[in-house]
């Protein structure tokens, strides 16, 4: 189906006007399909011609003022709307089918209870997969929802209802004007928590199977809630703008949340069943912090397309995590951002798909879906705190309160938003916008040291440089900490200004100063750049490390360590000695939970097989000794679990730990740790299908069948890979979570020889499999499925055919040619070791 056009949407916008939309669902079918019946009521210029989108199993009725359309006019998803008047409504009926993607209406049967429960994802372009609608983000109007349903059933949606719902129907006030990619409802025997704040009704759910878990944790979610409405509406001079604030735990969601107003979605991964780590718990609060900060940046103020979805996930992301570390206990939040997020941003700032933080254009839908990544979320929420930082938080929020107050319900563009900055802060912001949001990929910020015999610096400067590709040198307010092996000995503020000093600053009140042990650019992490440490300050990071007080100073030191050896600066047998060296001595558990988890990627991609085995022994050895001094109960000794399980090759210990013997004191080996041990056992070869039989029948949840999935995809069996395959490749029955399960465990490290055959499968199989399923999830299942442990010239000659073909999906053309750049740094990476060795 033909992707909406920025063009076309345009000139749709400059044709129509949107007043409003009456929606009514009837989900008491056949379990395949439900009935949606919509009324549009819009403006037109007289005599007009457009089109309005519909996805449906088959268009029913269709009536445009006083006459009826032809519903076989639909082509594709397109229904030709000609001979408009003043005044125009339209009726569209339809029958649509449910869907197992996450996307329309998802129907999904809990295998814990076999109730079932429907939830509607109208994002990106999908609303068209429940009702009839113009589904472009600038055509907001009020929605009047109604939907007909089992009796015993709960439904809730964007709006409140209207009045007690008669049985079996549920009929909902109107909206304030929504974007019709907000639109949404949830149906089934949902179980339900209610509370409220300052006047704002709160409303939680989950399915009723996970309903003991939601009320363990329902105090902190209310809290959190609470915490985060209070520090908004501190921030904002708009209260929140959309009545009730109601938040779903719904079942296989892609994302981790969606900013519905009045009902936010999110997934139910975050109703947790089993011990979690304070990471995880952290997380959620984001997340929340995140959705609800959506309610003033996209769904107050509403881009108005997707070239400027900056304004809508980047501010999200910088509030999210500003909002969590002010308001709730998580007050280390930007530890988390500085190590786990902007290593995301780094990453896909570097590829070859890097794309502005506010691209110029967005040629259509299916692009703007491309662009949800870490550079319009982490890339753009650090621009955002590096402004933050130039301009100074007064005039920053001035400029947003001003934006809002500008352009309430309505839509907003780039030039908008920095013309309510500057005339909060008395800048001009053009320049800054050019290089900043107009311009891609990434700086790095080396620091250059030179000191006498008597230990004080000669000359201490910042040289920023950028890569060829993409030359653009960039203004940054950093910090620059000096450190002695006992802390912190100063902290300055610098301001790098390349117009000025051509990308190399001199920090001249250092000159003469006692030099320090280690020397931290962006010390506080105010920017977004590339880190590099002098060689003596990278000398000194083993014995630095670990009596570092501060853990965002080590969060930056551990990002820099790993960022180096991503980049083959240095040797990932460096970083594992780190590892050994500092992580044991680790009291932060977001540190050590990341610290293992990208080593451990780094390691399985960039060692040959017999280094690979030495390297996990060390990391196995370093979590071994992190967990012995854990304190019991706590999430550092369950962190310190979970990575040396992912290390060990100790299969004895493993199935010892499954029979509840040698379980470090209070360790709870419950069912998320159980499946973590039998995935490790299942890749070792110590455990089967049997076993994973029998884990599955102890634990008859949602989350047991997907973590079955990805251990049957696991065995190191021909018929266990082949009858995976054929469910990556062409199952379109299976719901999107037991379909990326199942490609998340195929690939393993220890299975190089018996996966070979599958590194061609996939080039030639991947063109055809991405286009059995919708966008998101194939993109997602083509990405989990790549064989990102095949490091060998031949796999990147066998990606290169590929992307010569012109007609790949832009999904599939982009996960490849990603992922063919990370084999690119790996196979650099092995190569510089051989000749290193030789």
């Amino acid at each position: 189906m033909p992707s909406l056009t920025r063009v076309e949407a345009a000139a749709r916008g400059a044709v129509i006007t949107v007043e409003s939309y009456q929606v009514d669902i009837d989900l008491t079918g056949d379990g395949e399909h439900f009935r949606s019946h919509v009324t549009i009521r819009f403006r037109a210029s007289t005599g007009a011609a457009t089109f309005v989108e519909v996805k449906p199993a088959k268009l029913l009725a269709v009536r445009l003022n006083d006459r009826d359309v032809d519903p076989g006019t639909l082509t594709d998803n397109r229904l030709p709307l000609t001979g408009l008047a003043e005044a125009n409504t339209l009726t569209v009926t339809a029958e649509m089918a449910y869907s197992n993607t996450g996307e329309g209406i998802h129907r999904f049967v809990d295998p814990a209870d076999g109730e079932t429960y429907l939830y509607a994802m109208s994002f990106l372009d999908d609303v068209q997969r429940i009702f009839a609608a113009f589904d472009q983000p600038d055509l907001k109007a009020p929605v009047t929802l109604a939907v007909t349903a089992p009796q015993h059933w709960t439904v809730a949606a964007n709006g409140e209802l209207a009045a007690n719902p008669r049985p079996g129907r549920w009929e909902f006030a109107p909206t304030k004007p929504l974007a019709t990619y907000f639109v949404s409802l949830i149906a089934g025997p949902w179980h339900v928590r209610r509370d409220s704040h300052d006047g704002i009704p709160l409303g939680v759910y989950c399915r009723r199977s996970l309903a003991a878990h939601l009320d363990a944790d329902i105090d902190e979610i209310f809290t959190v809630t609470r915490q985060c409405l209070d520090r908004f509406h501190q921030l904002f001079a708009e209260r929140y703008p959309f009545g009730k604030y109601d938040q779903a735990f719904v079942p296989e969601f892609n994302a981790g949340a969606m900013e519905n107003p009045g009902l936010v979605t999110l997934r139910d991964d975050y109703v947790f069943r089993s011990a979690v780590t304070d990471t995880q718990r952290e997380l959620r609060a984001t997340t929340i912090a995140h959705e609800m900060a959506h309610m003033w940046f996209g769904d107050l103020v509403t881009m108005r397309w997707w070239d400027d979805l900056w304004l809508n996930e980047s501010f999200a992301e910088y509030l999210g995590t500003r909002v969590t570390a002010e308001a709730t206990r998580f007050d280390r939040a930007w530890t988390t951002f500085a190590l786990r997020r902007k290593a995301w941003g780094y990453a896909a700032d570097q590829r070859p798909s890097t794309h502005p933080v506010a691209p110029e254009e967005v040629i259509d839908a299916a692009q703007g879906l491309l662009n949800f990544d870490g550079i319009s979320y982490a890339k753009g929420a650090s621009v955002l705190r590096q402004l933050v930082a130039w301009l100074g938080d007064d005039a920053f929020l001035a400029g947003l309160n001003a934006h809002f107050v500008a352009h309430r319900f309505g839509n907003a563009t780039l030039a908008d938003l920095l013309g309510s900055l500057a005339l909060a802060s008395g800048r001009d912001l053009t320049g800054w916008a050019e290089r900043w949001l107009r311009a891609a990929q990434v700086n790095t910020l080396r620091a250059e040291v030179s000191v006498d015999v008597d230990g004080r610096y000669v000359e201490v400067a910042v040289v920023q440089t950028a890569p060829d590709t993409h030359p653009v040198l960039r203004p940054h307010r950093i910090g620059v900490g000096r450190y002695s092996a006992g802390g912190a000995v100063d902290r300055v503020e610098v301001d790098l200004e390349p117009d000025v000093d051509g990308g190399r600053t001199v920090l001249a009140g250092l000159t003469g100063a006692p030099a320090a042990r280690l020397l931290l650019p962006n010390d506080g992490d105010l920017t977004f750049a590339k880190v590099r440490l002098d060689p003596a300050s990278a000398d000194a990071v083993p014995l630095v490390l670990p009596g570092l007080a501060d853990p965002l100073a080590r969060a930056l030191l551990w990002g820099e360590a790993l960022d180096a050896a991503t980049d083959g600066e240095r040797p990932v047998s460096g970083l594992v000695g780190l590892v050994a060296a500092a992580l044991p001595a680790e009291t932060e558990v977001i540190i050590a939970e990341d610290v293992l988890t990208l080593t451990r990627s780094l390691v399985d991609r960039y060692l040959d097989p017999a280094a690979r085995a030495a390297a996990l022994v060390d990391v196995a050895d370093a979590c071994r000794q992190l967990l012995d001094g854990a304190p019991p109960g706590e999430s550092l000794q369950l962190a310190a679990a979970r990575g040396w399980i992912a290390a060990t090759t100790d299969a004895e210990l493993l199935t010892g730990w499954l029979a509840g013997r040698s379980v470090p004191p209070g360790l709870a080996v419950d069912a998320e740790l159980r499946w973590a041990v039998l995935r490790r056992l299942v890749v070792l070869g110590a455990a089967g299908g049997p076993e994973i039989a029998a884990e599955a029948a102890a634990d008859a949840s949602a989350t047991g069948a997907e973590r079955a999935a990805r251990c049957r995809a696991a065995l190191p069996e021909p018929a266990a890979k082949r009858a995976a395959w054929e469910i990556i490749v062409s199952n379109t029955e299976l719901s999107n979570r037991l379909v990326e399960a199942t490609a998340e465990g195929f690939w393993q490290p220890e299975q190089a020889e018996l996966t070979a055959g599958y590194v061609e499968r996939y080039f030639a199989d991947m063109p055809a499999a991405a286009r059995l399923r919708t966008p998101w999830t194939a993109d997602r299942v083509a990405s989990l499925a790549f064989p990102r442990y095949a490091v060998a010239q031949a796999t990147r000659e066998a990606a290169a055919a590929l992307l010569a073909r012109d007609d790949l999906t832009p999904g599939l053309r982009r996960v490849v040619t990603d992922a063919d750049d990370d084999l690119r740094r790996a196979l650099l990476a092995r190569t510089a070791v051989a000749a290193a060795a030789a």
